[in-house]
């Protein structure tokens, strides 16, 4: 099983050199992926641009959006351009990571409709793939992704979310839980996967927070109950849920291994690059 690493993108007040240090050591390291997560209405930094500072100071750690919003975003062409642009910056080391998202302000903060996200998220993905092939609703729109495409990593627990993995994308990404649930989504992704037709094996990943260190428990704390204070009460058991003992954490990768797991993605609840080796000491040591 691959580990990849979340760039700390969404820890409020994490400094640029604290990003850019992050994404060299990841990459130095010998993490699978070096991941970002998406949200508006927040202070984070921007995922695409983001990734495109983490493109000049990397050479081979791939590059992945997981998860993208990208129906909130106005246009498929520019989202389009904007990704491919990235891949090519980055020698085509992109995943997109792509998600219809839960939360209602991101949307209405761009002005995007959220009740019809899914769907827009659908038909986005198949423009920004003809805009990819130069078959735009302007065709000429560059550059190409360096390999002609990027592949798409779809996310979602929705019926609707689930399906659009199978459909368009080369696996599916959990949002998180338990590992010894995992086999059921295994089995359901693999269900679609041959109903849509689909030759090969999805590749499925899965997200875990990771807070190691003698005040990981309290940083986990903080930061969870920041993010998710829109889920309410929901946001303490998120919080519980962080691993914070090195023991656990590799309890953790060995039961996602396991029970079907291709990549295991981690996020730090701490912009400090010192937390990679603290991870690193565990998971690929």
């Amino acid at each position: 099983m691959d580990i990849g690493v979340c760039l700390p993108t969404t820890i409020p007040g994490a400094d640029g050199s604290q990003l850019i240090e992050f994404a060299r050591r990841a990459d130095r390291l010998g993490f699978h992926s070096l991941t970002v997560v998406d949200r508006v209405v927040y202070d984070n930094y921007d995922g695409i641009v983001a990734l495109s500072a983490a493109a000049a100071v990397t050479e081979r750690i791939k590059l992945v959006t997981a998860i993208l919003l990208a129906a909130y975003r106005p246009s498929a062409v520019e989202l389009a351009k904007q990704l491919a642009s990235l891949d090519r910056l980055s020698g085509g080391r992109l995943i997109l990571g792509v998600s219809a998202g839960m939360r209602q302000d991101d949307y209405v903060a761009t002005g995007a409709d959220y009740g019809t996200r899914g769907r827009r998220l659908d038909a986005m993905i198949e423009e920004i793939r003809e805009v990819w092939k130069g078959e735009g609703p302007v065709p000429g729109v560059g550059p190409r992704p360096t390999n002609g495409d990027i592949p798409i990593w779809a996310g979602g627990h929705s019926p609707a979310g689930l399906r659009r993995a199978a459909k368009y994308g080369i696996g599916w990404i959990s949002p998180g839980g338990p590992p010894h649930k995992y086999p059921e989504l295994v089995t359901k992704i693999k269900e679609l996967w041959a109903e849509e037709g689909r030759t090969g094996s999805p590749r499925m990943g899965a997200n875990c927070y990771v807070s190691l260190g003698p005040d990981g428990k309290e940083q986990a704390t903080e930061h969870m109950l920041s993010y998710y204070s829109y889920m309410g009460t929901m946001a303490q058991h998120l919080a519980a849920g962080a691993v914070t003992d090195e023991g656990r954490l590799r309890d953790v990768v060995d039961g996602y291994a396991a029970n079907g797991c291709d990549e295991l993605l981690l996020l730090s609840c701490t912009a400090d690059p010192d937390h990679l080796d603290r991870i690193a000491d565990v998971v690929l040591r």
